[in-house]
C-alpha cells in the first residue's frame, strides 16, 4: 500500500500562521535586507566589492540581476527543503532552512550597512 503524503500545510502538524511568519522573517533579513544593502554597496561603494566569491562572478557575469537571481534560487530552495520538512513531520527540515536564512539575512544586513556608513 502507497503511503499518502500530505499535500496542504494544514495537513502537517506545523502552525501555517507561524509557517508565514519565519518565512516573512526570512524574506526581510535574506530576501530584502541582505540584497538591497549588497547592492548598494555594489552600485555605490568604489572602494568595496562583493566578499562571496560566487557572488562576485555572478554580478561580474549578469550584473544586480543575476545576484537578485541567486538570492531568489536559495531563498526558493530552502522554502522546498522547509515544505519537504513539513510534509514529512520534520522540525529540522521546517524549521532550519527559515532559521538559518533569517540569521544570515540578518548578519549580512548588519554587516554590510556597517560597511556602507564607514
Amino acid at each position: 500500500m502507497e503511503t499518502v503524503l500530505p499535500v496542504r500545510l494544514e495537513e502537517t502538524p506545523f502552525d501555517p500562521a507561524e509557517f508565514s511568519w519565519l518565512w516573512f522573517l526570512s524574506t526581510a533579513t535574506y530576501g530584502v535586507g541582505d540584497v538591497v544593502t549588497t547592492i548598494a554597496l555594489v552600485r555605490y561603494s568604489a572602494a568595496l566589492a562583493e566578499g562571496n566569491a560566487l557572488l562576485r562572478a555572478v554580478i561580474e557575469s549578469f550584473g544586480l540581476s543575476g545576484l537578485v537571481g541567486m538570492k531568489l534560487f536559495a531563498l526558493f530552495a530552502c522554502l522546498a527543503i522547509s515544505l519537504y520538512g513539513a510534509r514529512d513531520a520534520d522540525s529540522a527540515l521546517y524549521y532550519g532552512p527559515p532559521a538559518v536564512l533569517a540569521l544570515v539575512g540578518a548578519f549580512t544586513t548588519a554587516y554590510n550597512f556597517r560597511l556602507l556608513v564607514g
